[in-house]
């Protein structure tokens, strides 16, 4: 079996995570990093053993490569320019979260492997924990009847994280962006990805603006909150913050004609807990049985251990192999994009804005 020739853009802190997960697989071969900082692809192969395989500092010289696919791994800010510039030479993208920054950027990608044909699938780990699956497979079940409001929450009660993470030019955002996409898809993909219309959107930078919770330079935010309505009026109330004085910013709701579905935040006793980028706290189901009000605790499953990261970029791969769609596809994810977009420009605006997804993606 010949072996998938994989690269890396981009060899920052995520980049580790990728790399970890390629050298697992009998498959793949790493074929090539690139950094547009001096040296820091060099490194980066260096640190894995990979002392013969080549490093760049433009990107284009790695695609020069003919890779079959590869890992976008930089900036936020970035990630468009990146991901269109490997579509356009024919070459596979698995980008990490979030898909972009603005809905503009999104929509440049989706045309990329609208006009490619290669696959373009977007780093949703958490989308591979068992618990997630099964909290999609309840919702979806239609054991709740119709789905009329969806609340997700989840953040951090210290959990401002440094470098590019809060320098705006390079992140785009902040919070919203980090762990932010996350609550946002933990809920989206359980009720299924559905068109946005509206976004009414606050956001703050109270914590990283104040050196006795974060020492540095910092420009994005710290705190979102939003109401998104949608084309079919599903209702979702959305919140996630870095840093707060509170253990969680609520749980993750669905509210249903016929039934109702509560899933905890994970771990809200621990500073960095309580946001949707691993797996799930406990979950409960609210029904009405023969005249009484139950509430009825779902056993999550704690026996299956998984590398989700593992799995994501396993998943990219075999998606190579078999010529199949994308494992985590933009059709669902520029719904996440335009979201966020919205939220970045209603906050900005402090008013409500709508949501126009362009009519040339054919959603």
């Amino acid at each position: 079996m010949d072996k998938l020739r994989i690269g890396i853009i981009g060899t920052g802190g995520i980049a580790h995570a990728h790399m970890r997960s390629y050298l697992r697989m009998d498959d793949v071969e790493i074929v090539g990093a690139s950094d547009i900082v001096p040296g820091k692809a060099r490194a980066f192969l260096d640190e894995f053993g990979l002392t013969q395989v080549p490093a760049f500092e433009d990107n284009e010289k790695l695609l020069d490569l003919k890779p079959d696919g590869v890992s976008v791994c930089t900036y936020n800010t970035t990630h468009s320019l990146c991901a269109v510039a490997a579509l356009k030479r024919g070459i596979n993208v698995l980008c990490e979260k979030p898909m972009s920054v603005t809905l503009d950027q999104a929509a440049d990608m989706a045309r990329a492997q609208k006009d490619s044909g290669r696959i373009l699938t977007i780093g949703f780990q958490p989308r591979y924990d068992e618990n997630m699956k099964m909290v999609k497979e309840i919702v979806r079940s239609g054991e709740l009847g119709h789905i009329y409001y969806v609340q997700t929450g989840g953040g951090r009660r210290r959990g401002i994280p440094s470098g590019s993470f809060v320098d705006k030019k390079l992140a785009g955002v902040g919070c919203l962006a980090d762990i932010g996409c996350y609550g946002l898809d933990m809920a989206m993909n359980s009720v299924g990805y559905r068109r946005p219309v509206t976004v009414s959107a606050y956001a703050s930078d109270y914590f990283g603006k104040n050196p006795k919770y974060f020492k540095g330079d910092f420009s994005v935010d710290d705190f979102t909150c939003a109401l998104v309505r949608f084309a079919d009026g599903l209702v979702l109330d959305f919140r996630m913050s870095w840093a707060m004085h509170m253990d969680t910013m609520g749980d993750t709701l669905f509210l249903g004609t016929e039934g109702g579905l509560k899933v905890k935040s994970p771990h809200p006793e621990l500073n960095w807990g309580g946001a949707w980028d691993g797996s799930i706290g406990d979950v409960y189901l609210y029904k009405d049985v023969c005249g009484n009000q139950t509430e009825t605790k779902i056993p999550i499953k704690t026996t299956v251990k998984s590398d989700n990261f593992y799995l994501k970029c396993r998943a990219f791969c075999d998606a190579i192999r078999e010529n199949g769609p994308s494992p985590i596809p933009w059709q669902e994810i520029i719904y996440n994009q335009a979201i966020i977009d919205g939220i970045i420009r209603s906050s900005e605006l402090k008013r409500e804005v709508d949501v126009v997804i362009p009519a040339d993606l054919g959603l």
